[in-house]
């Protein structure tokens, strides 16, 4: 599934297209694309017609569109979603779901999902932040977030470390691999309990996560298949450096012993058996 990088590219990938522009039609091809929205894909249809999107946001792996109405469109990527640009006379994707036409007859927004997992709907008044999203905690590459409240968050947790991770009340956009990057840097095991940390372990654990964050932005996010791509329907590259995730029985670049996986919550954890030692006392996966 999409995480902060990848989302981060699309957005940004976005904002240099359809920021300004006015929707002349909305095309939804597949009620499934639309079921968030409950009125229906004819309304979400109507709503959409003659508006002209403001901006492009994101929370977390969350992104939304600002109307000059007041409204958003809220978008999330699910396991196979994207968000395209296409000239207006291209082919149609075997998968699209929902077409953007604009007034300007320039570049379509074209949704496509193999899976069927994401979708988009509208968001009444949501141009701030949508209320749908308002629960999902700040992002530590937001302006805005907190280091100290997460961190005493953290410690309050009586969980595992990567778990708490995970929590996207706690800390929104981290997922499974930038996790265990994360995790890999800080040579913390992620079965740690998090309240078990100390205050400048915790402070450690999170600057990694933003590092981690940041580099895999600049490489346009981690592409594994052809189901993730930015706007213009390129591959993300951060999988080429990468330390611990999907790296079963290669040698830790750090100190050379096969990095191991273990089963984590119906997923796969990657880690050093030797810089990142498993918490005594806690079940092996």
């Amino acid at each position: 599934m999409p995480e902060l990088p990848e989302v981060e590219t699309v957005r940004v990938g976005l904002a240099q297209w359809v920021i300004g522009r006015r929707i002349a039609a909305v095309e939804v091809r597949h009620p499934r694309a639309v079921r968030r929205h409950a009125p229906g894909s004819a309304h979400f249809a109507d709503v959409l017609a003659g508006r002209t999107i403001t901006g492009v946001r994101r929370r977390g792996k969350y992104l939304w569109l600002p109307l000059d109405s007041g409204d958003a469109v809220i978008g999330h990527l699910g396991m196979s979603g994207q968000l395209l640009l296409q000239p207006a006379g291209a082919a149609d994707e075997l998968h699209l779901r929902v077409r953007f036409r604009f007034a300007d007859d320039g570049p379509e927004l074209r949704f496509v999902d193999q899976r069927t997992f994401g979708g988009l709907s509208v968001s009444e008044g949501g141009a701030e932040l949508p209320a749908e999203i308002a629960h999902i905690a700040r992002d530590p590459m937001d302006p805005e977030f907190s280091d100290e409240a997460f961190v005493a968050a953290l410690r309050r947790k009586r969980t595992e470390i990567k778990r708490a991770l995970l929590d996207q009340t706690l800390i929104s956009g981290v997922g499974n691999i930038y996790a265990d990057e994360a995790l890999w840097r800080a040579k913390l095991h992620g079965a740690r309990p998090a309240d078990a940390l100390t205050r400048p372990a915790a402070l450690r654990l999170l600057g990694h996560v933003r590092d981690v964050l940041a580099e895999a932005i600049k490489q346009g996010g981690t592409s594994f298949d052809e189901l993730y791509v930015n706007v213009n329907g390129e591959s993300g590259y951060f999988d080429r450096s990468l330390n611990a995730y999907g790296r079963e029985a290669e040698p830790c670049p750090r100190c050379g012993a096969p990095i191991r996986r273990e089963a984590f919550m119906n997923r796969s954890s990657y880690s050093c058996p030797r810089c990142q030692p498993r918490p005594r006392g806690t079940l092996r996966g």
